[in-house]
């Protein structure tokens, strides 16, 4: 096996890169989710009078809200055309290319004139721009998975993979700590008229630091080794479906549950506690806030153990938890006092991160390095829409259909028990062959010096 003391010089360079690999894949998935949770607040509060206007308000908000599920929609298609460049051309430019699509797009929405001003374009242009964001996302994750943990020791890549997986908290945080300070500084009929701008313009300053960090990158040692050695595949996208049906099987399975718990924990949990226990909207988001405040620190952490313990074991048994809690969560949170619900989101979203943390590094396991890029993107993308996509839309229906939290808690334990199909379906890494791959890369200082 090779030894990395042996390489002198060039271990603090790969430190280094490995270092810079980490930010650039946190930041763009951070800016991912931010401009899905300011997209998400707008769309409930003036994205319907002023996009879609009705005599009827609910219908407005509706039509809002459809045009949120378009970047669900959308997302297959950039896993399938990113994924594919990925494996093709390589990992940099790739997610360069994802990270100014989703920034331009969130940008434009900031500046669009509303329906009052151009018509029907208004809601036609907002549609579009809200599929080129899903188009990014499907493109962004499977890269910025690989971006940090191709770049790392494979004996670590639960905890470097994860840097892609702490986008989510961080971004809605964010995203929640500016719609908050706008609506502490301004009047609501100024968040209406300009505010909510000012959030969408925001996306501009977070695509540029995320491009300043990318373009300092240079293609992950994974990706050269594939250069060198000729081996980048021609149809990345045949290759997957014809030769590792089992691994996109897998990763797909995988996901179906924690997506399903995450959509309970962060987006339903907030019309349950308000619609059925009779709690201010306040005190419920104050409930997920603080639950995605931990998992900022829980996620990396969950990584980091399942670099230290069989990935696979510690997957199944947090799918085992998150199958199981539902049930205690609704028992304990009936009686509608607010210190239950907050353990109970707290720990559902704990459950959440030891799911979420391994997950990256898990899926990217099931793939050969050549094929990782494209197939860690289906996986990803195909899985959103029968996982999260969905499941708000499903939560609700059950509730209203047997008004009783009852079928909730089963429809979870269901998706839980997919992704303990999926993770016995799926393979433990070989980390010995993927170190081999990753020195194996062409040295690269004198670009690094240039750099």
């Amino acid at each position: 096996m090779h030894d990395i003391s042996k390489d002198g010089p060039a271990l603090s360079e790969r430190r280094s890169g490995v270092r810079r690999a980490f930010a650039a894949s946190l930041t763009g998935t951070a800016l991912e989710w931010y401009d899905f949770a300011v997209y998400s607040a707008a769309a409930a509060l003036v994205f319907g009078d002023l996009f879609f206007p009705s005599e009827d308000p609910l219908t407005g908000t509706l039509l809002a809200f459809s045009t949120y599920a378009v970047g669900y929609v959308s997302r297959p298609l950039g896993g399938f055309v990113f994924g594919r460049l990925g494996d093709v051309i390589g990992r940099k430019k790739v997610l360069i290319a994802t990270l100014v699509l989703i920034g331009v797009a969130t940008f434009l929405i900031g500046v669009l004139p509303a329906y009052s001003t151009i018509g029907v374009a208004a809601p036609i242009v907002l549609v579009l721009l809200r599929f080129a964001q899903g188009v990014g996302v499907g493109g962004e994750w499977g890269g910025a998975v690989l971006l940090s943990s191709e770049f790392g020791d494979p004996r670590r890549r639960g905890f470097y993979a994860s840097a892609a997986q702490v986008g989510p908290p961080a971004g809605n945080l964010l995203a929640n700590g500016v719609l908050a300070a706008l609506g502490a500084l301004l009047t609501e009929d100024q968040f209406e008229s300009w505010g909510w701008r000012v959030a969408f313009l925001l996306s501009g300053v977070l695509v540029a630091f995320g491009l300043w960090i990318r373009a300092k990158l240079e293609e992950t040692p994974v990706f050269k080794a594939m250069e060198a050695e000729q081996s980048r595949p021609e149809a990345p996208i045949r290759e997957v479906f014809t030769t590792q049906p089992r691994a996109l099987t897998a990763a797909m399975l995988c996901r179906v549950g924690p997506d399903v718990l995450y959509a309970m924990f962060t987006v339903f949990v907030l019309t349950y506690a308000t619609q059925e226990l009779g709690m201010s909207r306040g005190s419920a988001l104050a409930a997920v806030l603080i639950g995605s405040s931990l998992q900022v620190f829980l996620i990396p952490l969950a990584g980091a153990v399942s670099d230290r313990i069989n990935r696979r074991l510690l997957y199944g048994c947090a799918a085992v938890a998150a199958g199981v809690w539902p049930f205690l969560f609704f028992l304990m949170a009936g009686g509608g006092a607010w210190m239950p619900l907050v353990i109970g989101v707290v720990v559902g979203l704990a459950i959440h991160s030891f799911l979420y943390g391994p997950q990256a590094a898990f899926i990217a396991e099931q793939f050969s390095p050549r094929l990782r890029y494209t197939g860690s993107s289906l996986a990803y993308t195909l899985a959103g829409i029968i996982g999260g996509a969905i499941a708000p839309l499903l939560f609700t229906t059950l509730l209203s259909a047997y008004g009783s939290w009852v079928p909730l808690a089963v429809y979870i334990a269901v998706a839980a028990a997919v992704s303990v199909i999926g993770v016995f379906l799926g393979r433990d890494p070989d980390a010995a062959v993927d170190e081999d791959t990753r020195l194996a890369a062409p040295s690269s200082r004198a670009t690094a010096d240039a750099v």
